[in-house]
């Protein structure tokens, strides 16, 4: 089972940018898709971005099209979370997330990290 933790929130001011880190355990994580989430207080987690393991395709909510960008290092079992001229509306905490493939299903993805916190004052 691979086990995620995430790192790179933080409070931000809206325009700025922010890169997110998820490290991977194990040996098995260039098999994987990998995705960020994230959850604003009383909301659904919702996706964000996703991966395929190759890092030959990529998938973006609509929402952070244009404004982040998702890329993974398998050398280093890490995948990242490039996010630029942050809003207000990007507060949340996000959570990476393993799957067998890319999906933006929410229940297609099996191990989740503990998540970190983003805020983008305005």
């Amino acid at each position: 089972q691979v086990q995620l933790v995430e790192s790179g929130g933080r409070l931000v001011q809206a325009g700025g940018s922010l890169r997110l880190s998820c490290v991977a355990s194990g040996r098995t994580f260039a098999t994987y898709a990998m995705g960020w989430f994230r959850q604003a207080p009383g909301k659904e987690r919702e996706f964000v971005a996703g991966i395929s393991w190759s890092g030959g395709s990529r998938d973006y909510a609509e929402s952070v099209k244009g404004r982040f960008t998702i890329s993974r290092d398998n050398a280093l079992n890490t995948v990242y979370l490039q996010m630029n001229i942050l809003k207000p509306e990007d507060t949340a905490v996000y959570y990476c997330a393993s799957a067998p493939v890319l999906t933006n299903y929410r229940g297609g993805y099996t191990n989740w990290g503990q998540g970190t916190q983003v805020t983008v004052s305005s």
